[in-house]
């Protein structure tokens, strides 16, 4: 090849295995910022409030490909990274976020401003601003309110777990205790990650001393419901959904909190059991009674609602979630008393996953407003910490063989959730 050949525009991208210049021009133009700010804005939000990282990356690459762009995403549990453009120049944004509490209300109108900008009811500039008034927005509820949620939560979970109206009085007094020191701990951004271990070692102490005081009652079904809102069940459930869905990054990542959060709950549970040996009123344990049918009903509504207030969903939506969540609860029954217990799990997260999304598509809201507090009925949350407390005792067969039911009833969840998105396609933006 002759020296002109070289410099010649068509010589160098022959040798250079490069686009004609006129190419290279359309390559090296940015994508538009108010769409790509946007974008990133919304991601950033809907991680923000509790998105897990399938959906999120789906959602956000929706909404870029609808605004007109060429755009890949990857989420894990603290980060977004977005790429922008095609991959010979790609423009690449890493967003770290702190992981916070599930806020459904937010979620909704998040997803409406999503769909308002794609109709072109509002320009990515104008959905950038909304996104940040929707992040400035004061709380949904105050904290009278949510701590009586907390209350009611432990209330219908004590019931559920078959415990009498001992148990669910001191549940109540316990979960509003914790639910007390929750709201202290997030304005003390110090004391935020210690709030499982003492809230553990209160209710195991105070159990314990309770059933020292009023009289018989279940020590670990006190301790169970008073700590139903944390328990990590749905964590577990959300990583095995996410490695379910091959997203081995985020789902490993998540799983690991989920184990942590066990262990912190396990050894404040020990540690308060032994303060409250300190103690010389003797636990003065005995039959739980039995209580009327009717109460069962009364506990799931009174559980559903508590969620559904401390997860922010909005009012008009408490109906669906009471609606799905009575299905999920019936279901799951009606399948262990046929199937067994894992199965049962499996024909609640199937129905309950099939109603969520016709809700989702004939609504036109986010599945997860309704399907969130429902799957909450259905986590094996209080499996997993009496595996931690066997474990913690020393009963090396009896927790590992908890674990494991645990995790059969965590992966029958996935699974229902599965096949209920092939059955009924789950609803997209629009």
């Amino acid at each position: 090849m002759t020296k002109a050949s070289f410099d010649s525009p068509e010589g160098l991208c022959h040798v250079r295995g490069v686009l004609p210049a006129e190419q290279l021009v359309a390559l090296q133009s940015p994508p538009p910022v108010p769409a790509v700010s946007f974008t990133l804005r919304l991601g950033q939000a809907l991680h923000r409030y509790g998105t897990p990282a399938h959906r999120l990356e789906e959602q956000m690459r929706l909404v870029s490909q609808r605004l007109g762009l060429e755009a890949r995403f990857f989420s894990t549990p603290t980060s977004i990274f977005a790429s922008f453009g095609p991959p010979e120049a790609l423009q690449t944004s890493l967003i770290r976020v702190e992981p916070g509490e599930m806020d459904l209300g937010r979620l909704a109108r998040l997803d409406a401003l999503a769909s308002a900008v794609i109709r072109g009811d509002l320009s990515p500039e104008e959905g950038a601003e909304r996104v940040e008034s929707i992040l400035a927005e004061p709380p949904r509820h105050g904290s009278p309110l949510l701590l009586l949620c907390w209350a009611l939560a432990a209330v219908g979970g004590a019931r559920l777990f078959g415990g009498g109206p001992r148990e669910m009085g001191v549940a109540a007094l316990i979960s509003l205790l914790i639910g007390g020191l929750d709201l202290w701990t997030r304005r003390q951004s110090s004391t935020m990650w210690v709030l499982e271990p003492v809230a553990a070692i209160l209710s195991s102490a105070l159990a314990v001393i309770a059933a020292s005081l009023v009289g018989p009652l279940s020590v670990q079904i006190v301790t169970l419901a008073g700590l139903i809102v944390l328990l990590p069940g749905l964590s577990l459930t959300v990583a095995l959904n996410e490695l379910a869905t091959r997203n081995l990054i985020s789902g490993t990542s998540r799983l690991t909190g989920a184990a942590l959060v066990f262990l912190e709950l396990g050894f404040g549970v020990a540690l308060g059991t032994r303060l409250a040996e300190w103690f010389p009123l003797p636990a003065k344990l005995g039959p739980v009674p039995a209580l009327p049918g009717w109460t069962e009903p009364l506990a799931l509504a009174s559980m559903l609602f508590g969620v559904s207030v401390l997860f922010r969903a909005r009012p008009q939506d408490w109906g669906g979630i009471a609606v799905t969540g009575t299905l999920a609860y019936v279901g799951s029954r009606l399948g262990s008393q046929v199937l067994g217990t894992q199965l049962g799990a499996f024909v609640g997260a199937l129905i309950v996953g099939l109603v969520t999304n016709l809700l989702a598509r004939l609504r036109n809201r986010p599945a997860d407003i309704t399907l969130v507090p429902a799957i909450m009925v259905l986590v094996p949350g209080s499996i997993g910490f009496r595996s931690m407390e066997s474990l913690l005792a020393r009963d090396v067969l009896a927790g590992v063989d908890t674990a494991f039911s645990m995790l059969m009833v965590a992966v029958a969840l996935v699974a229902g959730l599965l096949f209920a998105n092939a059955l009924v396609q789950p609803r997209t933006v629009r």
